[in-house]
């Protein structure tokens, strides 16, 4: 699958969460993420607008950067892999990055925007 096929596709499956309303963090400020998905938010504490990926979504391996310009400043990985988080759209080790384990890393604060991410093979 090329990286235009996923990203359009990724940008269809968030348009339909956005809409249902199943993409937003909860109110009391715990966040939705279900088990087997990386989630993303566009504020500080899962606030603001989210985003959902899971391994349809994001192919191990591949760098992916965030539809529509979002600048992610919290995020959940419930992956059962590894994820990098990047502070450059093309997953650049010249910027910021940082590895979170899977099946449960919550970061409420990242220690910088994120602008891609990377879903490790096992």
């Amino acid at each position: 699958m090329s990286t235009r096929t996923l990203l359009t596709a990724l940008a269809i499956t968030t348009g339909a969460l956005v809409s249902s309303g199943t993409a937003s963090a909860q109110q009391s400020g715990t966040p939705t993420c279900d088990p087997g998905e990386f989630c993303l938010w566009g504020g500080p504490d899962y606030t603001g607008p989210a985003r959902r990926l899971d391994l349809e979504s994001a192919n191990p391996g591949e760098c992916i950067p965030l539809p529509g310009g979002l600048v992610a400043h919290s995020f959940v990985n419930r992956l059962t892999r590894d994820a990098s988080v990047y502070q450059g759209e093309t997953c650049s080790t010249e910027a910021e990055f940082t590895t979170y384990p899977g099946r449960g890393t919550y970061v409420p604060n990242a220690p910088f925007v994120v602008r891609a991410i990377q879903v490790w093979e096992r």
